[in-house]
């Protein structure tokens, strides 16, 4: 398997976007953090790499998140 980026891609930034989570901590109903998923805008990537089976996001707050694509 390669990690060199995909010559054909063809994504768009909201793409990319839709293809990575973060992780945020929310409260509970009993005031406990728990672990929730939290969507990535397209107005918060700053930049992306599509290599192919998975792509790489940064955002505009310097996060770097990875995506699969399935």
């Amino acid at each position: 398997m390669s990690t060199e980026p995909s010559k054909e891609s063809t994504l768009t930034k909201a793409q990319a976007a839709a293809l990575v989570k973060r992780l945020v901590q929310k409260l509970n109903k009993d005031d406990k953090p728990r672990p929730v998923s939290d969507p990535v805008k397209e107005s918060e990537v700053l930049s992306f790499r599509d290599y192919g089976d998975h792509v790489v996001v940064v955002t505009t707050d310097g996060q770097k998140l990875r995506g699969d694509k399935k």
